[in-house]
């Protein structure tokens, strides 16, 4: 019994660095730990993560190793992120949390993951009976375990999962359709709490490892997240309302509201006209000319005179930092699927429906349109601008307007009748 607890003892100093790179040793205490953490050498103060490594380290779910590093780089296994996620105490638990029923668990690890489950970072209902735990965490994963965690805390986060079923998601997997429907939702989340953002490439990475930097700074954030109402975050109550409605008009634009009554005529029918977008998305449209049918699958304005958590979690998606509109403008972005008829150009597609706001004629010029990844109209012009495919679906760019001069009304009618109408209130 001695020789199988000294070599579970010894997995256990293997897996996490010698003296232990996930911490759990009785009497470290946090004098010590930061002690150490000021000394490690692969952590210089200009370190990206170095406040965050600090401060994990000295509230004790990380250690050093051996030689003086803490080695930032380093792949998280499951087994050691169970660990950690077990001793956040502000965490509640589940009252009847799913049962362990992983086999390939170590037995150094079994307790933690245990208790991860109880505190509903993990479902092992979504896998197998195996963890993999000795495997490197993929971001995906995470994403998964931390909005998992966070619906516990408080039950309008595991809403929000729901609600960005039908999101745009401001990764460049989501417009290149690699974003895979499994972690899709917690993607959504994870970016719309700031608990996890894209790479430089504009992609999220869910099969990429999470290194021991990352986990230290998500520590920090989730429980940041967790303190805080879903409701308060801007960017997840844009996310959700795209999910829900097809626009995150309601969140970056109030002021664009549905016409009451007395700006009819007595004559006239009013209960054809509708604010929600949601009643429009995917539907068919009445056209100015017959070249094509043409539906909106999702609205997105963006507010480029405003700055840090104020700006649209869309804005780095279409908008380059020195573009600003003239009058007052908000830019406004619409996904087209359009179904043409026999033949088209660019021209003629532009003319489909008459409106500044939901654009058909040209797509964002901006590099950071480029970068996601996300359909240009180009992509589907031939020679003389002429598209070379049937059924395009591409991004177009307009402008939201509030200047009276300009007519800034949205009036758009469906084939069922249902009239789309918007005004700035003033």
């Amino acid at each position: 019994m001695r020789r199988k607890i000294i070599s579970s003892l010894t997995a256990f100093a293997l897996l996490t660095g010698g003296i232990a790179g996930i911490a759990g040793t009785v009497g470290y205490s946090s004098a010590k730990a930061a002690q150490d953490a000021s000394n490690f050498k692969d952590v210089p103060a200009s370190h990206w993560a170095s406040t965050a490594i600090y401060s994990a380290v000295e509230q004790g779910y990380f250690k050093g190793y051996t030689d003086g590093t803490f080695k930032p780089g380093a792949p998280v296994t499951k087994a050691e992120m169970a660990s950690i996620l077990a001793r956040l105490t502000d965490q509640p638990e589940l009252q009847t949390p799913e049962p362990n029923n992983f086999t390939d668990v170590p037995e150094w690890a079994k307790s933690s993951v245990s208790t991860a489950i109880a505190k509903g970072f993990i479902h092992p209902s979504s896998y197998k009976g195996k963890l993999d735990a000795q495997a490197p965490l993929s971001r995906g994963e995470m994403a998964d375990w931390l909005t998992q965690g966070l619906s516990v805390v408080n039950s309008d986060y595991g809403q929000a999962l729901s609600d960005v079923t039908n999101t745009v998601i401001p990764a460049k997997e989501y417009f290149t359709g690699k974003l895979s429907d499994s972690h899709k939702n917690a993607v959504a989340v994870a970016l719309g709490t700031g608990l996890m953002s894209v790479a430089n490439d504009k992609t999220f990475g869910v099969d990429r490892t999470t290194t021991r930097a990352e986990v230290a700074v998500l520590i920090a954030r989730y429980a940041s997240t967790a303190q805080t109402k879903p409701s308060d975050i801007q960017g997840l109550n844009e996310l959700r309302q795209v999910g829900l409605t097809g626009t995150n008009l309601s969140v970056i634009a109030p002021r664009y509201q549905k016409p009451g009554p007395e700006k009819f005529s007595e004559s006239y029918d009013y209960s054809k006209i509708t604010g929600d977008f949601s009643k429009i998305r995917n539907q068919e449209l009445v056209t100015v000319t017959n070249y094509a049918d043409l539906k909106i699958k999702n609205w997105i304005i963006v507010n480029p005179y405003v700055e840090d958590e104020a700006r649209s979690i869309y804005f780095p998606i279409f908008v380059d930092e020195k573009n600003k509109p003239l009058r007052g403008a908000y830019y406004s972005f619409s996904e087209f699927e359009i179904n043409i008829k026999k033949s088209m150009n660019q021209l003629q597609g532009g003319s489909l429906i008459n409106s500044p706001t939901i654009n058909t004629l040209t797509s964002p010029s901006t590099k950071a349109f480029k970068d996601y990844g996300a359909k240009h109209i180009d992509e589907y012009l031939g020679p003389k601008g002429v598209f070379t495919v049937n059924n395009p679906i591409y991004w177009g760019a307009g402008l939201l307007h509030f200047d009276k001069e300009l007519r800034p009304g949205i009036f758009i009618t469906l084939k069922d009748g249902t009239i789309f109408r918007l005004m700035p209130t003033y």
